[in-house]
């Protein structure tokens, strides 16, 4: 049992072909097509109030240079929730809950802002690996731990993503099995469990939201050393 605890993040496929692509593009279909009239339902007028919402508060503390990076981010973050929160559905595969797709979304991303910065501030960026005033006994050593912590930052990212969602759903698959199999055994127990799994499922629409806010907040963040 312990083993189809995990089958749930197994990509599903279909005569082979894997179907995590086709996950990843539902997303997508959920957001009405522009025409005309962009205020068209109250749908639509929430998804715009969500993305100003959004934009304002990543752009807010960057100067214009950032804000070319506005569509970019803005876009990531109703990606990354939507496939969060379409992940907590009965009988749904998350991709974010695969290393490779949240790597293969940090590292390229961590990488533009960090050649941004060298590019166009290249005496900025390289001090950020050596704090004002450091002793100069210090200095080769610090350098070697800044050095680091900069390159682990995509990792941080990925895992970070990768572990909140993957914790949150092998807790509510183990909370609901043992809800139906204390059903018929003691119902006063199995009720309590349910309960917690209700209050559980909250909590995991609020992480969902949180970690896709948190993973872009934190590429605003990087972005915004370097510029």
């Amino acid at each position: 049992m312990n083993l189809s605890f995990f089958d749930q993040f197994t990509s599903p496929c279909l005569l082979g072909i894997p179907l995590i692509l086709l996950s990843m593009l539902f997303p997508a279909l959920l957001l009405p097509a522009p025409d005309n009239r962009w205020i068209t339902n109250r749908f639509t007028t929430l998804q715009l109030w969500l993305s100003h919402t959004i934009t304002k508060q990543l752009m807010t503390p960057m100067n214009k240079e950032g804000h070319k990076w506005a569509l970019i981010l803005t876009s990531l973050m109703m990606f990354l929730l939507l496939i969060n929160l379409l992940g907590l559905l009965p009988y749904t595969f998350t991709p974010t809950t695969q290393l490779s797709m949240n790597m293969a979304l940090a590292f390229p991303l961590w990488l533009a802002t960090l050649l941004t910065g060298l590019r166009n501030r290249p005496s900025i960026s390289l001090g950020h690996l050596l704090p004002e005033g450091t002793p100069t006994p210090l200095i080769p050593a610090l350098i070697m731990i800044e050095t680091t912590s900069l390159f682990i930052r995509p990792l941080a990212l990925g895992v970070r993503l990768t572990a909140n969602l993957t914790a949150g759903h092998l807790l509510i698959q183990l909370i609901s099995t043992a809800t139906t199999a204390l059903l018929p055994l003691i119902p006063a127990v199995s009720i309590l469990t349910a309960s917690i799994l209700l209050l559980l499922t909250i909590l995991e629409v609020a992480v969902a939201m949180i970690q896709a806010y948190v993973f872009v907040l934190l590429l605003s963040l990087y972005l915004q050393e370097n510029i």
